[in-house]
């Protein structure tokens, strides 16, 4: 839903929503299916493109790719979307390596992220402000994507240019839901957070984000309007809840929860997590954080949090709605407290040598901070499905997931905001 993935690789629908989203009233360029069907091969990018990727791969590579010729070059369509389009590019079996050079890497073209429109009489002044908007959304998640991957906590940097970039091709699948639960798996995504946690990035170290992003979502959700009678009908029920208000009570809640503030990834869920291609589940270091397009300086408890929600749902389904709810695969208490005791010992390297008594109390502390701010990750994920519902060319019941946030909302709300 959020991310779609096709061989392992990141399809993000809405590349920076999380970035770019305004006061002003959001419009996406749809996909165009048009071109496709006069390709006779669907799967080979135009003579252009494949012109162009062909000379990238040349300057930026080394080892093979320097004396590769044009015609043994090697380039398939992976997708095209609403934010980038995705080849795979690669060496013929014929050519040896010369040394450690990649064998298949990924081309990324930049393509529309989102179009804004300040003021429909003054187009002039909305297309300027969207350019710098979406060129400054770019480099942040370009300049993020390079250090992520000098620390190998993400895909291998090739090369950049302003068309794109060539990363690494990392054969792998996504996780499964269901695999969240699996104690292993459990272990080292809270491992891999407590490193992500514990990186100093050169971004805005103020806790903006969530209340900043969820304050546009709302003014934007406020302002919505919708034709199809049962859109309308589920698009009045959610306003039913009086959302303004609910949102002033949480942050009053979230105030008044200790959190340190910490580079969070944000969308920790299956989708943005691969299992590398060759490693057993009995490894310990099997998985990869993928897709970092909301990821900022923000409360811990809401990363983690927000992981724990996503134990509930499943988006690999082919049927309307599109995903499925088991409010039941929410982590019970002891999941949780495996999941925090994994990430206090690789975040908090003194741990190990606290008492047993002083490590649980640790551990049911982060355990209150981490179910409050699951409210967060309901809300806010609730509010951008309503503003995705309006704007997505995208098949998904955004609608119904948006109430099936709320209603997780109420539910542990009953619980965790007394």
């Amino acid at each position: 839903m959020k991310t779609k993935f096709i061989n392992g690789v990141s399809s993000s629908p809405s590349m920076s929503l999380g970035l770019l989203v305004t006061e002003n009233a959001l419009q996406v360029q749809p996909d165009t299916q048009e071109d496709c069907k006069e390709l006779v091969r669907p799967d080979q990018p135009d003579p252009d493109t494949r012109r162009k990727a062909y000379l990238w791969c040349r300057e930026f590579l080394h080892g093979a790719w320097k004396s590769l010729c044009e015609e043994d070059f090697h380039i398939t369509v992976i997708r095209g979307g609403l934010s980038n389009k995705l080849f795979l590019c690669s060496l013929p079996d014929s050519l040896d390596s010369v040394g450690d050079e990649p064998r298949s890497i990924l081309l990324r073209l930049y393509g529309a992220i989102l179009q804004m429109s300040c003021n429909k009489g003054d187009s002039r002044q909305s297309n300027k402000e969207n350019h710098f908007q979406g060129a400054e959304a770019m480099v942040l998640e370009s300049v993020m994507f390079a250090i992520l991957a000098e620390r190998e906590l993400g895909p291998k940097l090739y090369g950049i240019f302003p068309q794109g970039r060539l990363e690494q091709y990392v054969p792998s699948r996504k996780l499964d839901t269901c695999e969240l639960s699996d104690p292993s798996i459990s272990a080292e995504v809270a491992e891999k957070m407590a490193k992500f946690h514990g990186m100093r990035m050169p971004f805005n170290k103020e806790p903006k984000w969530l209340f900043g992003t969820m304050d546009k979502y709302l003014s934007q959700v406020m302002r919505l309007n919708f034709t199809r009678e049962s859109h309308l009908r589920r698009f009045n029920r959610l306003l039913s809840y009086n959302l303004p208000q609910e949102m002033d009570m949480l942050k009053c809640l979230l105030e008044s929860t200790r959190s340190p503030v910490v580079f969070c990834h944000n969308d920790c869920q299956e989708g943005n997590i691969l299992l590398l291609k060759g490693r057993q589940s009995s490894d310990k270091q099997k998985l990869m954080l993928i897709d970092f397009e909301y990821s900022s300086y923000n409360y811990r408890g809401f990363d983690i949090g927000n992981h724990f929600c996503e134990w509930m749902y499943d988006y690999n389904c082919d049927n309307f709605p599109y995903f499925k709810v088991n409010v039941q695969a929410y982590p019970s208490k002891a999941q949780q407290l495996h999941f925090i005791e994994s990430y206090l010992r690789e975040s908090d390297r003194g741990f190990d040598n606290l008492s047993e008594e002083d490590q649980m109390k640790l551990k049911e502390e982060l355990y209150v901070e981490v179910n409050r701010f699951s409210l967060a990750s309901h809300f806010f994920w609730g509010l951008w499905s309503i503003i995705q519902a309006r704007l997505s060319t995208i098949k998904f019941g955004y609608l119904e997931y948006a109430q099936a946030r709320f209603d997780a909302y109420f539910q542990q709300k009953k619980i965790w905001a007394v």
